[in-house]
């Protein structure tokens, strides 16, 4: 065994917090990885644009939502902003317009999220424009994909996986903001892949919850669920399901920081939670409780 070396340098911390214990406590895990407010000093001197411009990536604040949701289930929350690196997107989705080593690095997956500029590293937001001064190097975006991108699947992963050898399932709640979709508009929308990453009973169980509480609520449209949700299900035995919270919600009329309903948002997350937790374990949940608070 080597000796202990008071001055040897302590590990990298992960761009990542995780919350729950060693072993899972639920079936359920939940996943935050898009609303990261850590924006590196190489970032902030690559803008082309006022800084406002990229926390629009951000999914501002739903970490608050899902902090004051959460009880004893595992739960990951990325730190690292999206503008630095898109945990949704495929390693592969990279954007020879402002990425070098995009094509070197294989045959890069040229998506609509890429050509629309929101790559694994995005490349422009509307209203703004293009984000960067220049485009960034190979060895770059490699550090990014090793430090700050693989640490957090690899994770991910191996929650789902602990939890499956230890309940016989899984299921993944991946949890996102949106901006509003106007008046009529759902103000929480479901993604399954369109059933193909999660069972239907799953999002059934989250559905009777979310119209319990009188909002309206959609499933896949516009926001089927990405990259995560593909990696992560595993017919059968690992469900992956996308949650998209309307932001205003639970954000100041400003849109900029949590607001009076903040705590009727985690809520309602929490209910889900324990809806999609009783509904993997067979137990029977009243959703109506929730439906006056």
């Amino acid at each position: 065994m080597a000796a202990f070396d008071p001055h040897a340098p302590a590990p990298p911390r992960p761009p990542f917090d995780r919350f729950g214990g060693t072993i899972p406590a639920s079936p359920v895990i939940v996943s935050v990885p898009h609303a990261g407010r850590d924006y590196p000093a190489a970032l902030l001197a690559a803008l082309r644009v006022p800084f406002v411009a990229v926390t629009v990536l951000e999914d501002r604040y739903v970490d608050a939502v899902a902090l004051l949701a959460h009880k004893d289930e595992t739960m990951l929350i990325q730190r690292r902003a999206r503008a630095w690196i898109d945990l949704n997107r495929n390693e592969q989705e990279r954007d020879p317009a402002i990425d070098e080593g995009a094509r070197a690095s294989g045959t890069p997956i040229a998506s609509v999220k890429v050509r629309g500029g929101l790559g694994l590293i995005p490349r422009r937001v509307a209203g703004a424009g293009d984000l960067w001064r220049r485009r960034f190097g190979a060895d770059d975006i490699a550090t990014r994909i090793t430090q700050d991108y693989r640490p957090y699947h690899a994770a991910l992963t191996g929650a789902l996986q602990a939890a499956r050898a230890r309940f016989g399932i899984a299921v993944l709640l991946d949890v996102h903001s949106m901006p509003s979709l106007g008046p009529g508009g759902p103000r929480i929308v479901l993604g399954d892949r369109h059933g193909r990453s999660a069972g239907a009973r799953f999002v059934d169980a989250i559905e009777r919850t979310v119209r319990a509480a009188e909002i309206p609520c959609a499933r896949n449209t516009p926001y089927a669920g990405a990259h995560i949700l593909d990696t992560q299900a595993q017919g059968g035995v690992v469900h992956a399901i996308q949650i998209e919270f309307d932001r205003t919600l639970y954000l100041d009329p400003a849109g900029d920081l949590p607001g009076d309903g903040l705590h009727k948002t985690a809520h309602l997350l929490r209910a889900m939670i324990d809806s999609v937790e009783a509904e993997a374990s067979g137990r029977i949940t009243a959703p109506h409780a929730i439906a006056a608070e």
